[in-house]
């Protein structure tokens, strides 16, 4: 299997180069040969790596920076996504969207499931609900597959800000009135395979299509993370650090953020026989990993 994803750089894209299971190919594309600004390329560059499946995992990801600039995350976000799906339905290939919790305002009292209304709060959700309706637009064979709240051994993230903070501070001052499912880069790409082979086999299969939502099991806040962070620090042999629960409203931010970030991520398991590890375990793996006492895989 062949499988393209668009982004060079991502935590999704990196996770899936190194998770590659045998007899699959990924073939990662970003700037220079694909620029998500420059509409007009994305066609030509997706087509010429004759791909059995498109993943659009490249995004304007910078939360706070779309506030002022949301005609360029709706342009990369929504209507890139749109040409990457069109792209994938013009070679006669499924395509596999990664979009957000951000497509929902977060005030619901429970997980998330997919049939939800949606109602994004911040110019970034906007721009990959544009993304999740462009691309069903565009191609039929299609999954949108909604995480949260992720982290990796690669690029930015909260657990690399955590562990960094913790270098040279004995108490950091977290949120802990935002709930959500923290989802390893690298399950979201073990998962990512999993539908990705689905789609390949039985693309006429209309059930595998649609919306689903691919978090890790259980649910913490933001606080509870940075806590769970320290404790296996701690272990390695680090200093201890203290967790000041905030509000919110204590760390303000460009943009608004859903208090409510948990999915239900059910469907994925029933459909599509995926389920992902709870976060605890993966938030293990990947501070080991980051502290050097973990090898890769």
């Amino acid at each position: 299997m062949r499988i393209t994803v668009t982004g060079q750089s991502g935590q999704v894209v990196l996770s899936m180069l190194e998770r590659a299971p045998q007899g699959v190919t990924v073939t990662a594309l970003g700037r220079p040969g694909l620029d998500l600004e420059q509409l007009d390329s994305i066609g030509l560059a997706i087509a010429a790596t004759q791909p059995d499946l498109i993943v659009n995992a490249a995004a304007f990801t910078a939360v706070d920076v779309a506030e002022s600039e949301e005609a360029v995350a709706r342009r990369v976000n929504g209507d890139a996504a749109g040409k990457v799906a069109s792209a994938a339905a013009g070679l006669g290939v499924p395509v596999i969207q990664i979009s957000t919790d951000y497509v929902f305002d977060g005030s619901l009292g429970r997980p998330y499931r997919e049939e939800d209304p949606v109602a994004p709060i911040s110019a970034y959700g906007r721009s990959k609900l544009a993304g999740e309706e462009a691309v069903a637009a565009a191609n039929p064979i299609h999954a949108i597959l909604r995480t949260a709240w992720v982290y990796s051994p690669f690029g930015k993230n909260f657990v690399k800000t955590m562990l960094r903070l913790a270098e040279t501070r004995d108490e950091v001052s977290v949120v802990a009135d935002q709930a959500g499912c923290p989802t390893s880069a690298l399950d979201i790409a073990d998962a990512v395979f999993s539908v990705a082979r689905n789609l390949v086999k039985r693309p006429t299969d209309a059930p595998l299509r649609g919306v689903f939502h691919m978090g890790a099991q259980g649910e913490a806040v933001w606080a509870d993370v940075a806590e769970a962070i320290f404790v296996e620090r701690e272990k390695l042999g680090g200093k201890p650090v203290r967790v000041k629960r905030i509000a919110t409203s204590d760390y303000p931010t460009p943009a608004r953020r859903p208090a409510n970030s948990r999915l239900d991520s059910s469907r994925l398991e029933t459909v599509h026989g995926v389920s992902l590890p709870h976060w605890q375990v993966s938030l293990a793996f990947c501070v080991r990993r980051l502290l050097g006492t973990e090898q890769t895989g």
